[in-house]
């Protein structure tokens, strides 16, 4: 008999935990999660999934008035906002029951309670105040949107949260922040109509992006909507007509919603932690190793309650890898210096590698290529509209350390080239390939010149 209810008890049904589940039950392992909300996550359920959804709605308003530039007439588009939540609402819980069924099919068992540790190996339910032994804990909690700066009548805003049940589109709309939250949704609500502000303390959006690329989704924000940078929130302020948003400079936004996107913390109140002897950061994150344990042997950690990088497919790998390694006898840990990633902005941004700064602290001389063109479309839409392309490569081993696109489609572009990337492509491997045209994304293995070349921070 073993000494254990299950060989795994996985606290929390996002992404991470769910193929953290599957994978280890797959190898055999008991596996019980706790899901105190909806199986799926933020990703799934008020995260990337519905946002994407929501910023597919939006961009059909550039594509009905490009539309005349190639001989269509459309009439006059109306949009309607009960449609796309209910619709965006449906296909979020398709999904939902997608998990459920896929945990089931696995053999998870799986309980729809909160669950708590009360030491290194046990858990409590506290709906039916169940206790179960585990051999091994994963904690798979994610994170949740914090509403900062604390400023008088901040509990009026809502944050990425809440922003999915609103039962009508704003019509104006202040959003404070300066992250992939912030900038997707300011850009979301501006496509749909709504007199959108977006508001961030910085001088440039999107912090650890290439200078050059956050630049540019600047130009193209400021004139989409109301584009204030380095300005703070003072105070909010509810008026007979709305919600009075004071800035520090003493002016004033009047606005229907304040969308708070300023950050997230890792779920860790209240989960007993402290119980089992693990201590959280200064940032509220558990510490790990490479493969995902805690300094308590019996315990492990994936995903953005660790926040090592917080992003949905970081975390399915983690996951992954936790289970690899612990049930399927397969030593796997995640590299987190080599990532693509995308914001969904309109313009879009894909990139993988490093930005022209780091590039030049890490490797010293760096090629720079890029190429800044008009795309075909908008040679007959009129759209005034610009696709920014920039490769970074090492001097020394001609690899290629970063690509930076903004423009239409890049998230689905740097897919690809994060292949190439990850494999160590050099600058001869890109162009020696072979351009698909007429596309934009042929441009990255056309550069044959670089613009510049970058030498070491300090070297003159």
């Amino acid at each position: 008999m073993s000494a254990y209810d299950v060989d795994l008890f996985v606290i929390g049904g996002g992404s991470g935990g769910v193929r953290a589940a599957r994978i280890a039950a797959g190898y055999g392992a008991r596996v019980m999660l706790a899901e105190e909300y909806r199986v799926g996550g933020t990703c799934v359920i008020r995260g990337c999934v519905p946002k994407k959804l929501m910023v597919y709605a939006g961009r059909f308003a550039d594509e009905f008035e490009d539309a005349a530039g190639f001989g269509w007439t459309v009439e006059r588009p109306r949009f309607d906002w009960s449609v796309l939540k209910r619709r965006r609402d449906a296909e979020v819980a398709r999904l939902e029951g997608i998990y459920d069924t896929n945990l089931m099919r696995a053999g998870v068992d799986v309980v729809p309670e909160r669950a708590v540790i009360e030491d290194p190996h046990t858990i409590r339910l506290l709906g039916s105040d169940r206790v179960v032994r585990a051999e091994r804990i994963l904690i798979a909690v994610g994170a949740h949107p914090v509403k900062e700066p604390a400023v008088p009548g901040i509990e009026l805003a809502i944050t990425s949260n809440e922003v999915f049940e609103l039962e009508s589109l704003p019509a104006r709309i202040l959003v404070i922040g300066g992250g992939y939250i912030a900038v997707e949704f300011a850009g979301v609500f501006a496509a749909l109509g709504s007199r959108t502000t977006l508001l961030h303390r910085g001088d440039r959006l999107l912090r650890g992006f290439d200078d050059e690329v956050r630049d540019a989704l600047a130009e193209a924000y400021g004139q989409r909507m109301d584009l204030r940078l380095g300005r703070t929130l003072a105070q909010i302020d509810r008026h007979a007509d709305g919600l009075c948003a004071r800035l520090d400079d003493g002016s004033e936004i009047l606005v229907d919603q304040v969308l708070v996107a300023t950050g997230r913390r890792p779920n860790v109140a209240g989960l007993g932690l402290d119980q089992a002897g693990i201590e959280t950061d200064a940032a509220g994150a558990i510490p790990v190793d490479a493969y995902s344990q805690t300094r308590v042997p019996s315990i492990y950690a994936v995903g953005d309650v660790t926040n090592r990088a917080n992003l949905t497919p970081v975390a399915i790998r983690e996951g992954h890898a936790f289970a690899d390694t612990v049930y399927g006898g397969k030593p796997s840990c995640v590299d987190h210096r080599l990532i693509p990633t995308a914001v969904f902005s309109t313009p879009e941004i894909g990139i993988v590698g490093h930005t022209e700064a780091t590039a030049r602290e890490i490797y010293g001389t760096i090629d720079v290529y890029k190429a800044r063109f008009r795309p075909m479309k908008a040679t007959l839409s009129g759209r005034e509209e610009r696709i920014l392309m920039k490769v970074l490569v090492d001097c020394a081993s001609d690899r290629v350390v970063g690509v930076h696109i903004f423009g239409h489609d890049a998230g689905e572009v740097i897919q690809a080239v994060g292949i190439a990337v990850t494999m160590g492509a050099t600058k001869a491997d890109f162009d020696r390939t072979i351009a698909v045209h007429p596309t934009a994304a042929e441009e990255l293995v056309t550069m044959r010149v670089p613009e510049v070349t970058k030498h070491p921070v300090g070297s003159g």
